[in-house]
């Protein structure tokens, strides 16, 4: 409207490890997340405080850099059934980052004096926007002290670190219980918010994938502290409950805009692996069996390992797509604008489709991916990207990845290049709401970024013995017993603590 003042606010997101850029198994670089490569459509460049999380490579651990010291330190070639030297180097690097991350060598405050303008956490649900903030997270720090366990090698309370240093990064009894929402508010009453990204509900199901448990929620857990919730997913009435109770919340900020996304099937990231019988002839859809990403087909046996069966597979992706209903509805009665990421991601999911793509990737992506000698090779004869929802695959003789490319070593995250076709996908629907971009999407920067795709680890090129020796235990040699890295990480993204 003519003479109405533009918000101070270009952009503001509440959100979980999406918006955050978690990635390889933590969070490091927040300036190469989806909000990040938004920003930088923006002429002038507008003002988007983050948290830093660089030191250390990252928490709760950075399993790129962690291979990539590895190969530095003993070649390309490790012989993997020698454990002790390997162990010892991944024991020492993962209690520095566990030190550095509870505390123990420097104070972890900065000086932020107004909320960060991506108040995103990894690990959060959709009630943890209200729910969660730095005194709770520091008193169950303080309350569940960590007992010595040879098992303990990642930051012990991680994702409560990082919402302490999210949310209160200067670490003040002022701001001590100010939540998301309330952080975000405080940004709205200093000059208003144009585009409010809320980027929630993932991790109302993606528990039962990263644990192969199927647990519905149950009342008790929609008001009660995330570390104390028993369910691995939300009965789709629970979610509605909880994503009318945001809306209203995100209502009284009042953002001129505020776009949401729908939720991508659980089953579909590399973070389980899909594994059909072998008297099963279907190829198509969901498998027999859904497992840790580091079985291989011919190992799995649904009598040893940890599954889920295709029907609670198909009951995970019926409650998602109760979920997406539910968001588009209510984004209906409030005038939001919804972001088809679950749509974007399913197109994407090659061996769940047989071997094609239903959709083709941007062309300026395309051109850049072409453009860059590191990534020229993914790009087909027929002009189309060879990137798909796959575990990354390196070939050996070339050090350069031929699979994968969108999900990062974790299984579970984004790689740099994922995230910037999250950003694009955004970008397209917050252009056809009104906002106005003065830039292209900077592929070439974000291409550049992508270190994982562009110059994959060496050692990456052994990508089953690798999986096994982090999912089986590196200290298995030295302790006799280990859940491994892989298992540890997992338990630490879906309930923020580490295994005793």
């Amino acid at each position: 409207m003519f003479g109405r003042k533009q918000p101070k606010h270009k952009l503001v997101v509440i959100g979980d490890s999406l918006a955050q850029g978690f990635n390889n198994g933590g969070i490091y670089r927040t300036d190469i997340n989806f909000p990040s490569f938004l920003s930088r459509c923006f002429d002038p460049l507008p003002t988007f405080d983050q948290p830093s999380f660089t030191a250390q490579a990252g928490i709760p651990l950075n399993l790129e850099v962690l291979l990539r010291g590895l190969s530095d330190e003993y070649g390309p070639d490790i012989d993997w059934g020698e454990y002790a030297g390997v162990a010892s180097h991944t024991f020492k690097t993962l209690k520095r980052i566990k030190k550095y991350w509870e505390g123990g060598l420097k104070d972890l405050s900065v000086n932020q004096h107004t909320p960060f303008h991506n108040q995103a956490i990894w690990g959060l649900a959709v009630n943890d926007s209200w729910i969660v903030h730095e005194k709770n997270s520091r008193e169950f720090i303080d309350e569940h002290k960590e007992r010595y366990s040879v098992f303990g090698f990642l930051p012990e309370h991680a994702k409560y670190i990082t919402s302490r240093l999210v949310l209160n990064p200067r670490l003040t009894p002022e701001y001590e219980e100010y939540t998301q929402l309330k952080n975000v508010e405080i940004l709205a009453q200093d000059g208003g918010i144009e585009n409010l990204i809320v980027c929630l509900g993932h991790n109302n199901a993606l528990g039962a994938v990263v644990n192969l448990k199927l647990t519905w929620s149950e009342p008790e857990d929609l008001e009660s502290f995330t570390a104390f919730r028993k369910h691995s997913i939300y009965r789709p009435e629970h979610f509605e409950a909880e994503y009318r109770k945001l809306a209203d919340k995100i209502t009284a900020i009042g953002a001129q805009r505020v776009f949401v996304p729908t939720i991508p099937y659980p089953t579909i990231p590399p973070v389980c692996r899909g594994v059909n019988s072998e008297f099963s002839s279907n190829h198509l859809g969901h498998f027999d069996y859904y497992t840790r990403f580091w079985i291989w087909d011919e190992d799995f046996d649904p009598e040893k390992h940890p599954h889920l069966t295709k029907d609670e597979a198909i009951q995970i992706d019926f409650a998602v797509d109760e979920f997406n209903s539910i968001i588009r509805k209510v984004a209906r009665e409030y005038d939001w604008h919804v972001v088809p990421m679950a749509k974007n991601v399913a197109s994407m999911a090659r061996r769940r489709l047989g071997g094609e793509l239903l959709r083709s990737y941007p062309n300026d992506f395309v051109a850049a991916l072409k453009r860059n000698p590191a990534t020229v090779h993914l790009v087909d004869k027929h002009n189309e990207a060879l990137l798909s929802t796959d575990f990354i695959r390196v070939d050996k003789e070339t050090g350069k990845m031929y699979k994968g490319g969108i999900f990062s070593l974790d299984g579970l995250h984004p790689t740099t290049i994922g995230y910037g076709l999250m950003a694009n996908v955004y970008r397209e629907v917050m252009r056809k709401a009104g906002v106005k971009f003065q830039k292209p999407m900077d592929w070439d920067h974000i291409i550049r970024e992508d270190s994982l795709v562009t110059n994959p680890p060496v050692l990456l090129s052994e990508l089953r013995l690798v999986l096994r020796y982090l999912a089986m235990g590196s200290q298995e040699r030295l302790f006799k017993a280990s859940k491994g890295i892989f298992t540890q990480l997992m338990d630490l993204v879906s309930t923020g603590k580490s295994p005793k």
